[in-house]
């Protein structure tokens, strides 16, 4: 799965921006760069394979983010 700039939800309810992805300087590994779209507003980044990952919670399995909308970058 590709994760394309846009728009995404958390599985816990909050919604984030992904900017694009970089790559790790020591490891190379992909590291999506993201923006929360509440409080602050910070950047951050996370390992790709944990944005693409699932998780498990009260029983039930959810992707840990859903793309809401694309946006061209």
């Amino acid at each position: 799965m590709i994760i394309k700039p846009g728009i995404y939800r958390h599985f816990k309810g909050n919604r984030y921006e992904v900017i694009g992805i970089a790559k790790h300087s020591e490891t190379l590994e992909d590291m999506v760069v993201y923006r929360a779209l509440y409080g602050e507003g910070g950047l951050w980044v996370r390992p790709a394979s944990m944005w693409l990952e699932t998780v498990e919670r009260d029983g039930r399995t959810y992707q840990r983010f859903t793309l809401e909308s694309e946006t061209n970058a």
